[in-house]
């Protein structure tokens, strides 16, 4: 998230603060990489944001080839969560190491 949050774009410095208070509270699926986050209490909100966040993480594998994209949504301005949408054959179990992933916004 951090990575993601690093760029300019609207409320990414409130989300930020979000990042210490956000819990995974489901999976979308059995072993899914993508999850639901529900931010605690006692962090800022980042106005009435809502949907997919305007950034991107465009993950490569060690060789360089692409292997997906990692996106951020916010419900009433507070992160919510956190999808990977792979292209590989393969399922993957976790999220793409952040060291390979270029952010777009």
């Amino acid at each position: 998230m951090a990575k993601l949050l690093a760029v300019d774009v609207e409320g990414a410095a409130q989300f930020r603060t979000q990042i210490p208070f956000a819990q995974v509270v489901a999976t979308w699926g059995e072993d899914a990489p993508s999850v639901d986050l529900e931010v605690a209490s006692g962090s800022e909100q980042a106005g009435l944001i809502g949907g997919e966040l305007p950034v991107r993480g465009e993950a490569r594998d060690e060789r360089g080839s692409f292997i997906g994209e990692v996106t951020l949504w916010a419900t009433d301005g507070f992160l919510s969560a956190i999808e990977y949408c792979w292209v590989t054959e393969e399922r993957p179990s976790s999220l793409p190491d952040p060291s390979l992933m270029t952010v777009t916004a």
